[in-house]
């Protein structure tokens, strides 16, 4: 039975050397791959073929990977369970009655179904880390900046990074040394003409090497706050994870993050209406579906978005146009942003006593098909785990923890700002 992962399927040869030579990888189908068709999991971009290859899809090349298809993914990110896609929903390859995670949710299934050796995926509220930890594989939410970003098509520009998925830490990580990096094209990762440091942090950085295992005397802080309401089987496998770090030297402290409280709302409104403002450019005349009516163009405009975009994109749009409308910017944008300068702090104050923060990566096991689209709310709320990261840029890693009741468990891993190879020598102790 097919796991409906791949969107396109493609075979695009690298350079013939590289560190990367005879792997494969696929690539989820919101970035840009010169010459094979992007669609974004949308039926907005259906047949839209980009002229140019991303950033990140150059460094594959250049590194002697093969790429080997674009990705299923919910629409244009939007979902945690890769069923809003216009192409139909992937099925988790541990167990195909069980959704997979998502939006990346085709990447992580090719590669634990080995349809891949690696693959791409973005994170905006926890997209690469959900499937990660739903299919059994190990991704990372590199530290905003590190990656980037210039031809991935903007879901919300300043929470989502583009991150690696493997089968084990230390593949992704070698899948992360060849995509990160400054790039002239995007300005976030402009780091080496900042007063705050010479270079960017990937230069010298070896984040492969740092898969070594090693966390003696390193201090690992669980939140406490991200255990209250999780799945017990879960919590299970996570605190038996821990013990056996706290088993190979490592210091376990509990920490408590007040602000946490509060970011799923504050995500929401700041990804719904930074959506709202990417999205708008998809109106049949310079991108996007054309439905071919002619008249008004506002009715045409409305006519081509109620064809074009699912019923989560549609859902997402209009809150965040409500967010962002007169009147109510300051009752819920300027509030949202504020409780984002909170969590920052409190992650601040968090790494003072701890090396490295975990928790389980999602609160609950994977989903049956069709179980969670009837209640969004639900679907939000199994995002508490991941979102605060986005929220704070910084860098996190999910690593199988161990099963419960035969279906995959993920332990995260959150490391400070520009913290890769820390937190990769820790969920490299993990899966040890």
């Amino acid at each position: 039975m097919s796991l409906n992962i791949f969107v396109t399927e493609e075979t695009v040869a690298g350079d013939d050397d590289g560190p990367l030579a005879g792997k494969t990888v696929a690539v989820k189908d919101n970035i840009s791959t010169e010459g094979v068709r992007t669609t974004c999991g949308s039926a907005m971009l259906e047949e839209y073929v980009p002229p140019y290859d991303a950033t990140v899809v150059e460094r594959l090349k250049a590194s002697g990977a093969t790429i080997v298809g674009k990705t299923n993914m919910d629409e244009f990110g939007m979902g945690g369970t890769t069923e809003t896609s216009a192409f139909g929903p992937t099925k988790n390859p541990v167990d195909e009655s069980r959704v997979p995670g998502g939006s990346s949710g085709g990447s992580a299934a090719a590669v634990a179904a080995g349809e891949a050796d690696l693959a791409l995926g973005t994170d905006t509220g926890g997209s690469v880390r959900n499937p990660a930890a739903f299919c059994g594989v190990v991704g990372i939410k590199p530290t905003y900046g590190l990656v980037s970003r210039y031809g991935l098509v903007a879901y919300a520009n300043s929470l989502e990074q583009v991150g690696p998925i493997g089968s084990t830490v230390e593949d992704a990580a070698a899948l992360l040394d060849v995509i990160s990096g400054a790039d002239e094209r995007d300005a976030t990762t402009r780091f080496d003409q900042s007063a705050e440091m010479d270079a960017h942090p990937a230069e010298g950085s070896d984040y492969a090497a740092a898969a070594d295992g090693d966390v003696d005397g390193l201090t690992v802080g669980v939140i406490t706050d991200l255990l209250e309401g999780a799945d017990d089987r879960v919590v299970e496998t996570f605190e038996a994870a821990v013990s056996d770090l706290r088993a190979q030297g490592a210091d376990v402290v509990d920490v408590s993050l007040e602000s946490l409280e509060h970011a799923v709302q504050a995500y929401y409104v700041i990804a719904m209406s930074e959506a709202s403002s990417n999205l708008a450019r998809y109106d049949g005349v310079r991108y996007g579906l054309s439905t071919g009516k002619e008249g008004n163009w506002n009715d045409v405009y409305a006519d081509t978005r109620e064809e074009g975009f699912g019923a989560e994109v549609k859902r997402r749009i209009l809150l965040g146009t409500y967010a962002l409308s007169a009147g109510y910017h300051d009752k819920y944008y300027k509030k949202a942003q504020d409780a984002r300068a909170w969590i920052k702090q409190d992650f601040d104050e968090a790494f003072a006593e701890a090396d490295v923060l975990a928790t389980p990566t999602m609160p609950v096991l994977p989903p049956e098909l069709g179980e969670s689209l009837s209640d969004p709310l639900q679907l939000y709320l199994m995002d508490a785990n991941t979102v605060p990261v986005n929220l704070a840029n910084l860098p996190a890693i999910s690593v199988p923890a161990g099963e419960a009741d035969g279906l995959p468990v993920g332990l995260q891993l959150i490391g400070p700002k520009f913290g890769e190879e820390t937190m990769i020598r820790a969920a490299s102790a993990v899966e040890n």
